[in-house]
């Protein structure tokens, strides 16, 4: 074959993306068709290549000779990852630092949570200048625009794209909060008769949203395609429909990424497996586990196996948790001693915020963290268990809780001690984690651990753990259980 002659083929990039690729003169070494294949495909990494070889039935052999391709070939792409070389001086010199760059974010993660107060995006040049002229008619003559279905669509557009880059299932208060933000913006879009101005523009984004999931899911977004069987249409053959939304509940950011750009599910394992194996050495490779956690971090919370609560939800747990605590106790302890006729278990938590009084902060926390689930009427007995370190069943019927232990020469109380020797964390009736020195980071921790292993709460604390969902941490909907919303009342008094 002669070297200005075409060449198309059938490139395999994943088992969704395969793609018709012609080069208008044909290659003269494999080096110099991957070169062309990455500046065709805007390929941004490194890769080998296997073709179907006839044969072999088709079966894929590396490509190392172009001269046994056939006239229509189809080729296969495979990542190559590289590994960066360290010094042993980076490797886990400052453990905070370390931590830091394993929880760096993917380029694929969206980054932030929904804002307080929406930002409309900048809509093309064209609209933006129709956009302009409409408003300054609108406040010089009070003149509405009349808005056209093109117009119409372009604007639903960009702002379906934007609200998705937050969550793919905004609530029906943050539509009302995007439409609102639009009027806000052009005024010239309000609507006459509507009693908030923008009624037609919130039902109209409601219709847009769904539209763009749907041509998100056949592009192979996976957190709105794993919902595609929901109404059966879209369900496998002997499938039976999704009865149930997959979706985020809980405030997460990055509920179900998608795989990295170039790389399957397959490869995406023997870059988890590089992990493990590296994980398993004495001085494990910073740079190189930093990699392999970006990398691999769509397959791992596909598995529902990790424990990123900042990559998901995008805040600092243990930061955000003990500031807010921080910031309500005061107004919390005086909410306990006012109670203290209320109920008995109110006169312990009392009597130990005021006699001895402290200013330890983690002996105010944990006063603050035993008196919530009271005040809010959960159940903490079943969720806080006491006993002995020598004690070794008594908890297995636990499903989700924190195990107060005392050493054996200790006098047990009750799961009301506030300061027990050490704290467990028991799951499924199985210790997950101990030697945890005091209550606030058990909590901190077992919190995360719901997002991380996707429990649900407790039932016993349900409103406890919605409560520093939704007020500590302001994750997730912003409509709140009658008893959180009297809390945040007395709280802001």
């Amino acid at each position: 074959m002669t070297a200005n002659q075409k060449m198309t083929m059938r490139v395999i990039l994943t088992e969704a993306d395969i793609r018709k690729v012609i080069l208008h003169s044909r290659p003269s070494t494999v080096k110099d068709l991957i070169t062309k294949l990455r500046e065709s495909l805007g390929l941004q990494y490194n890769f080998s290549l296997q073709f179907q070889d006839p044969e072999f039935n088709n079966e894929l052999c590396n490509l190392t000779d172009l001269q046994e391709l056939p006239e229509k070939p189809t080729i296969k792409v495979l990542p190559v990852f590289d590994l960066v070389p360290v010094s042993s001086d980076d490797v886990f010199s400052d453990t905070s630092t370390a931590d830091t760059e394993i929880l760096s974010h993917s380029p694929q993660d969206r980054r932030e949570p929904w804002p307080e107060f929406f930002d409309i995006p900048t809509f093309s040049v064209d609209v933006e200048y129709r956009l302009r002229q409409a408003d300054l008619l609108f406040m010089s003559e009070g003149t509405h625009l009349k808005v056209s279905k093109e117009l119409k669509h372009e604007i639903l557009e960009r702002l379906a794209e934007s609200m998705y880059s937050y969550t793919a299932y905004p609530t029906a208060a943050q539509f009302e909060s995007v439409a609102t933000a639009l009027i806000n913006k052009h005024p010239c879009l309000q609507e006459r008769g509507s009693v908030t101005r923008c009624c037609g523009w919130k039902n109209s984004l409601k219709h847009k949203m769904g539209n763009y999931r749907t041509k998100r899911r056949q592009s192979g977004c996976l957190d709105v395609a794993v919902n595609a069987g929901k109404r059966g249409r879209h369900s496998s053959d002997g499938q039976p429909a999704n009865k149930r939304i997959k979706k985020a509940k809980k405030g997460e950011i990055n509920y179900l990424p998608n795989f990295p750009d170039g790389f399957d599910q397959a490869a995406l394992e023997e870059a988890r497996k590089d992990l493990a194996d590296e994980m398993q050495k004495r001085t494990p490779n910073g740079l190189l586990v930093k990699q392999k956690m970006d990398q691999t971090f769509a397959l791992r919370r596909k598995e529902v196996v990790f424990m990123e609560f900042s990559r998901i939800v995008g805040k600092n747990l243990k930061q955000e948790f003990y500031e807010n605590i921080d910031r309500h106790s005061p107004r919390f302890l005086e909410l306990f001693r006012s109670k203290r006729g209320n109920v008995g278990q109110f006169r312990l938590i009392c009597y130990s915020v005021s006699f001895p009084k402290t200013t330890d902060p983690t002996a105010i926390r944990t006063q603050v963290l035993r008196g919530l689930p009271i005040i809010l009427g959960d159940n903490p007995s079943t969720f806080f268990k006491a006993g002995f370190e020598s004690d070794a069943d008594f908890f297995r019927d636990l499903d989700i809780g924190i195990l107060l232990t005392e050493r054996e020469e200790a006098v047990l109380t009750s799961a009301q001690h506030p300061s027990p020797t050490l704290l467990k964390i028991i799951i499924e009736g199985e210790v997950v984690m101990e030697n945890i020195q005091d209550l606030p980071k058990a909590m901190c921790i077992l919190f995360g651990l719901t997002y991380a292993l996707h429990l649900n709460y407790p039932k016993s604390m349900k409103l406890t753990f919605l409560f520093i969902q939704q007020i500590l941490l302001s994750l997730g909907h912003t409509d709140l259980k009658p008893k959180i919303q009297s809390l945040k009342n007395q709280l802001t008094m």
